[in-house]
């Protein structure tokens, strides 16, 4: 439901859920121009309680500038929120602000209002984002959306540190304390450790639940996989590189390896179902942010008491986190854009920032690195300390990762919306084809790609 207005039921049952455009006469906020009514289409959080930070947020600046904020929730649940952007970016109405999943700033950068004048303010005050937020929003040299705290996540590993232990001997909350030091062993967490620890835990009959279709959870695991030993398939010109990529056939192949120590139907998962893998008690790992502990914590409890989030393994070319971001957009077309920009730059803030994390259990990452130590991370649980790795931490020596980067944005999002790299090993895995049968497969795929077939 949203604060005013129009419900979140109507939009789906609308389909694209456009709305009738307007604006009011407004009085000044903070000098940066006139308001009225800002109506603003947010996501809808996967953690039951992450809407309320918003709603709060958008109602205090509301109140505060004599502003009325319409707030409405758009679920992701069958692309919802892609057919509503689609919607709106043909009929130039609607919200205007709204909610852009990871690839979407860069499809729409002509029709979203530049946003440098708040990024350059807020890294003033807090410092840099982080790389891959700064890929994926500022296009052709222009911040075109603001990097948004709600909805974005990391994807490490959510281990049962019990079941680990126990089938492959290894104590994974001794190797990554909830505490800013690596501990014993922590070096040894590699994707050959993970490799075999997941031939042990598959024969125990808890095997990893580590997705291979093509939704993102998918596309993302594999994409930090193939990071981590340095495998990208095209360059940051757009050249394909996928021939003679010697990188890129050590990364196929450790994939193909896994898979066999992975549920028969991993390739059909979407992107709930390694979620309801752990929360089950049927699988010792998944890659993750914390809303599949934040459900066990709540349905399952004794399962969520014995989850433990760590940095993903590290490969020869270093430690990649999967990073799924959200940003927050104004539509070129809205007729209040410095309020708009006014209420971004608010709830970009960090203590804007903070309540929404903390709201979320932890859930959401903020863009700014100088942010990545909010006190929710250490003190959430059962058990205690259970998300403290949750978010990149100095130790990690770690690094975002975005699947297909670091490729033009208009080329990887075709990839990524495909589960090119996802494909490639279930050619082989699945349909008994050779890896230099897979790899001319990818490789066609994406020239095709980029002569725009």
């Amino acid at each position: 439901m949203s604060r005013n207005g129009i419900t979140r039921r109507q939009v789906l049952r609308n389909g694209a859920g456009v709305f009738a455009a307007g604006a009011l006469g407004a009085p000044m906020v903070h000098a940066q121009g006139t308001g009225g009514t800002i109506r603003c289409g947010f996501w809808d959080h996967w953690v039951p309680v992450g809407n309320n930070a918003i709603r709060e947020l958008c109602a205090e600046w509301g109140t505060r500038n004599r502003v009325n904020v319409q707030v409405d929730f758009i679920t992701s649940v069958g692309n919802q929120n892609l057919l509503t952007i689609a919607a709106q970016a043909q009929s130039r109405s609607g919200h205007d602000i709204l909610s852009f999943p990871t690839w979407e700033p860069a499809s729409k950068a002509e029709m979203l209002e530049p946003v440098d004048d708040v990024m350059g303010r807020l890294t003033q005050k807090y410092g840099p984002v982080n790389a891959a937020a700064e890929y994926l929003g500022k296009i052709g040299g222009k911040w075109v959306a603001i990097p948004a705290v709600s909805g974005t996540q990391f994807k490490p590993a959510c281990v049962r540190f019990d079941l680990m232990e126990q089938h492959a001997g290894i104590d994974i909350r001794a190797m990554w304390p909830a505490a800013n030091q690596r501990g014993p062993g922590a070096e040894n967490w590699t994707w050959d450790t993970l490799l075999a620890a997941a031939e042990k835990c598959h024969a125990a009959g808890v095997p990893f639940g580590i997705p291979m279709g093509s939704f993102s959870d998918a596309v993302d695991t594999v994409g930090c996989v193939f990071a981590a030993y340095g495998a990208s398939v095209m360059d940051a010109r757009g050249n394909v590189t996928v021939q003679g990529n010697a990188k890129l056939r050590q990364a196929v192949e450790y994939m193909v390896r896994l898979s066999r120590f992975l549920p028969n139907d991993v390739w059909a998962w979407d992107d709930g179902a390694n979620n309801r893998a752990l929360i089950s008690g049927r699988s010792a790992l998944i890659f993750n942010p914390p809303s599949a502990w934040a459900v066990a914590k709540r349905d399952a409890p004794q399962v969520a008491e014995k989850c433990w989030t760590v940095p993903p393994p590290s490969g020869p070319e270093g430690r990649f986190t999967p990073y799924l971001p959200y940003f927050w957009g104004i539509w070129s077309f809205s007729r209040v854009k410095p309020a708009a920009k006014a209420l971004l730059e608010f709830m970009s803030e960090r203590t804007s920032a903070e309540k929404m994390t903390t709201t979320s259990n932890g859930y959401d990452i903020p863009p700014f690195v100088s942010m990545n130590d909010f006190a929710v991370w250490a003190n959430e649980g059962p058990p205690t300390g259970t998300i403290f790795n949750y978010p990149i931490k100095p130790h990690h020596n770690a690094t975002a990762s975005v699947a297909f980067a670091p490729a033009p944005a208009e080329y990887a999002v075709q990839a990524y919306q495909q589960g090119l790299n996802t494909k490639t090993i279930a050619r082989i895995s699945q349909a008994g084809e050779t890896v230099d049968q897979a790899l001319g497969w990818l490789e066609r795929e994406l020239n095709t790609i980029r002569r725009g077939g």
